[in-house]
């Protein structure tokens, strides 16, 4: 029997920091896990690409399908592929969309 936990907060209780799209940095949704660290996402400019998870963050960084992330688009092919440098929580989702950082229809 698989166990998931999430990350929901108790009333009263605040978001004290959330990384931002800074740059060329852009909001994803997780479409689809291929396997190795690699997944489809769907920007926010509503282009499917390629994205991988790099070493760096591989070890603390756990995606799902239907997960909101933070992409950075590569510099060649950018087109195409881009890295994944972010996860937010429902929590963090509900506050973006609160503050009109992510648009509602993004869901």
């Amino acid at each position: 029997m698989a166990r998931f936990r999430r990350k929901f907060l108790t009333p009263g209780e605040q978001i004290a920091r959330i990384q931002l799209p800074k740059g060329k940095e852009m909001f994803a949704i997780v479409e689809q896990r291929l396997g190795y660290n690699k997944m489809y996402v769907r920007c926010i400019d509503n282009k499917i690409r390629m994205g991988r998870i790099p070493g760096k963050y591989s070890r603390r960084l756990w995606v799902r399908e239907g997960d909101l992330v933070l992409v950075v688009p590569w510099p060649v092919q950018g087109e195409k592929k881009c890295d994944i440098i972010n996860r937010y929580s429902n929590a963090q989702w509900d506050w973006l969309v609160r503050k009109g950082k992510v648009p509602a229809e993004f869901r």
